[in-house]
């Protein structure tokens, strides 16, 4: 399976992409019941997996085995993960690329923050100098055979935003990614400088750049959104709110109806992972699978 020119291809299609991040195998298995693509989100990553913050955390070999374990679980659906900076090292972002594309990701985001990183989306971002960028990601280029890579730039200035976005459209790269871009005006901006380099757009709950749907976004010249953190902040809702009411209740349980949530419904939710029952699905990338398989 071409991993990498499904989700190309998928890209290229009229309309925008969704790609909705994930941040560990539950999560996965309930966006993969609605949504053909994932994006394996550092955010959500760090938080699951370390309890920490998005701000570097995050050792390669624990985002490699989270891939494998979800391509085993997943072997139809669109994976784009989030490899930061490469983990520092252009040597650490090379082997990184050969080892997920191996395993079957879709594709990576390789940013241009030096350390210490932070998340897209908060303040005190530092860059890396644009040509020591750009060594990097042509060297993960060279690297690559089919797996799709994405430059990102965390650029705040808005000329450096510019001369970046024009710079990175001028590689090899599938696509482009400003993160953290703050308005509408300025996604034309930078829509108005890559030419016909694919544009991704990366939305956050309460960050910086503006709440827009897919209607608008398609509207404006991106082709894929990343939904980054949804499954990551309903849970944190969830969970609280229903612990607050067991401790209202006396640590009584709630009765489980038809639309509740209880051990055979989240039975049948894991079962379906299971590579026995993987010959169900359809036999490409892209296609959702009936929840009640």
């Amino acid at each position: 399976m071409r991993y990498g020119t499904a989700l190309r291809e998928e890209i290229d299609r009229p309309g925008v992409t969704p790609l909705i991040g994930i941040f560990d195998m539950y999560s996965a298995s309930i966006a993969a019941q609605h949504f053909d693509g994932m994006f394996v989100s550092g955010f959500g990553f760090a938080a699951s997996y370390y309890g920490l913050p998005d701000i570097g955390f995050i050792a390669w070999p624990d985002m490699v085995g989270f891939v494998q374990r979800l391509r085993l679980a997943f072997p139809d659906r669109h994976l784009l993960v989030d490899i930061d900076d490469g983990y520092v090292d252009v040597e650490i972002a090379c082997h990184v690329v050969e080892q997920l594309e191996m395993l079957g990701a879709s594709g990576v985001i390789l940013e241009d923050q030096q350390r210490p990183r932070r998340c897209g989306h908060v303040a005190g971002k530092r860059i890396l100098p644009l040509e020591q960028y750009l060594e990097k990601l042509n060297l993960v280029l060279q690297t690559r055979t089919d797996l799709v890579v994405v430059a990102r730039t965390d650029a705040t200035d808005e000329d450096e935003i510019l001369r970046r976005a024009q710079a990175l459209a001028a590689t090899n790269a599938d696509a482009l990614l400003v993160d953290g871009v703050r308005s509408v005006e300025w996604i034309r901006k930078v829509g108005g400088v890559i030419g016909a380099k694919p544009l991704l757009f990366n939305q956050i709950a309460g960050g910086l750049s503006p709440r827009l749907s897919l209607t608008e976004l398609e509207a404006l010249g991106i082709d894929a959104a990343i939904y980054s953190t949804p499954c990551l902040f309903a849970a944190h809702t969830a969970m609280t709110e229903e612990l607050m009411r067991l401790r209202a209740e006396d640590g009584r349980l709630p009765e489980v109806g038809d639309n509740d949530v209880g051990v055979a419904s989240s039975m049948a939710l894991l079962e379906a992972n299971l590579s026995r029952h993987h010959h169900r699905r359809r036999d490409h990338v892209g296609t959702v699978t009936d929840p009640q398989q």
